[in-house]
């Protein structure tokens, strides 16, 4: 079997995080693949970006000039169509982002090369790829069958491969830009990020959140002084922002931010596949729910069917005489 490529996305300079998820989904099918997993990396002063990823990769292959500073599909398609005619991949990961959704498709189309987006796993053996998808806006899990080819090109969504440790020492290939500069019709302008609220809820290691089961508006303030008395920050489910009750900037989920906090408590959210979507990987996660069917459960290590209203109370001191006992 031909190797694997996992493409690297970095935004200002800074490696995005689910470029070590698919490193490591690349690692796991190289494995049973008997094959080698490399890194391709389009950018601009890479040398740090090959410091980190040396362990992650069998090899980095490293395309390095100012035209692939900053993302844009254009370049990277042109870069890339070339790269991959020559080195003969038998699949390339690519990030389930803004970023892949617009390369994958156009180049996985130049190259007549089969392709699907937003996968969860993959299988690959004798040649043939076998991915899992969700259809019925998520009721289902779909395995899909690509037609045999010489090679494959998908996108996985962030949160399905946690990342994972690794200790390769990859083989460094340096090779020459096939761009040298950006077409007139399409450049990169300027990166304009969003304002951030009065809180990050992406930076915070204790993320308290809320759904629609908090009732109404002025019980927030319950849950606030909850997540303050254990170190957290209150980040919401979609009906909270639409109810008003919350900024955007609060929602988790497949229309917010992805989360990743050392601990994710959720009260009052039935679990939405969209929701499960911004905060599967959460280190630990604990939901309060009264329905014990809720589909919040599915995705939790410790579950509480119980009204949260009682709950939290409980929780809270219980959190309070550990810190004291703790001195």
């Amino acid at each position: 079997m031909n190797e694997i490529f996992a493409l690297v996305e970095h935004r200002q300079g800074i490696i995005r995080d689910i470029t070590y998820e698919l490193l490591s989904c690349g690692r796991k099918l190289a494995e049973k693949g008997n094959t080698k997993l490399t890194a391709v990396i389009l950018g601009h002063n890479t040398d740090n970006f090959v410091q980190i990823l040396k362990g992650q990769a069998h090899r980095l292959l490293v395309v390095d000039n100012e035209v692939y500073e900053d993302f844009n599909s254009e370049v990277y398609q042109t870069a890339l169509t070339e790269i991959i005619k020559r080195q003969n991949p038998v699949l390339t990961l690519i990030s389930h982002s803004a970023f892949g959704v617009d390369l994958c498709p156009a180049l996985a189309a130049q190259l007549g090369m089969p392709f699907t987006t937003d996968c969860l796993d993959v299988e690959l053996a004798e040649q043939k790829l076998k991915v899992t998808r969700q259809i019925y806006d998520g009721k289902l899990n779909a395995k899909v069958l690509l037609r045999e080819n010489a090679g494959y090109m998908i996108t996985l969504r962030s949160g399905c491969f946690p990342a994972g440790e690794s200790s390769l020492d990859g083989v460094v290939e340096k090779i020459d830009t096939p761009v040298s500069a950006q077409p007139d019709y399409r450049k990169f302008i300027e990166y304009i990020e969003a304002a951030v609220g009065e809180v990050d809820i992406t930076k915070s290691d204790v993320l308290v959140s809320v759904g629609r089961g908090v009732k109404e508006k002025a019980y927030l303030s319950i849950i606030e002084d909850f997540a303050e008395t254990i170190g957290g920050v209150v980040g919401c489910s979609r009906p909270v922002v639409d109810a008003g009750w919350l900024p955007k900037d609060r929602q988790i989920g497949s229309s917010g931010k992805t989360v990743k906090p050392k601990l994710y408590i959720a009260l009052g959210i039935s679990g939405a596949f969209q929701h499960i979507i911004g905060m599967k990987g959460a280190d630990t996660i604990i939901a309060v729910n009264k329905d014990p069917n809720a589909p919040i459960f599915s995705e939790a290590d410790y579950g509480i069917v119980d009204d949260l209203f009682k709950v939290v109370p409980v929780l809270k001191t219980k959190i309070l005489e550990m810190k004291q006992a703790k001195g």
